[in-house]
C-alpha cells in the first residue's frame, strides 16, 4: 500500500469516526489539523478501533498523541505498524509445524 492509499483510507475512517461530520476532503485538504476539524476525543477512540480494524494492527498512540492532529504523521504511523506486524508474523512460527533442515 502507498503513502496516498494509507492516507486517503484513513481520511475516509476519519471521516466513518465522525459520523460524516468531518469529510473525507477536508482531512486530506493541507493545513488543517484533526482538532481544528472538529474531530472529538470519543471519535478518536473510535478511530483507534477502526485502524486496528482496518490494517490488523494494535496501535497504542498514548506515546504519540501529535499522531492524531495531522493524517500525514497518522498515515506513516499506521503505515509503520503495518510493516511491523507483518514482519512478527512471518518470524513467528506456526504451532504444529516442523521445520525440515
Amino acid at each position: 500500500m502507498t503513502a496516498e492509499e494509507y492516507t486517503r483510507r484513513l481520511a475516509q475512517l476519519i471521516s466513518e469516526v465522525s459520523d460524516d461530520e468531518i469529510t473525507v476532503e477536508e482531512v486530506l485538504a493541507a493545513g488543517h489539523s484533526l482538532s481544528a476539524l472538529g474531530l472529538t476525543s470519543l471519535a478518536r477512540i473510535r478511530l483507534i478501533d477502526a485502524i486496528e480494524d482496518a490494517f490488523g494492527v494494535e496501535m497504542d498512540l498514548s506515546d504519540e498523541p501529535a499522531s492524531f492532529e495531522d493524517v500525514g504523521t497518522l498515515s506513516a504511523l499506521v503505515a509503520r505498524a503495518t510493516r511491523v506486524s507483518a514482519l512478527v508474523a512471518r518470524a513467528t512460527p506456526v504451532r504444529g509445524t516442523t521445520r525440515a533442515w
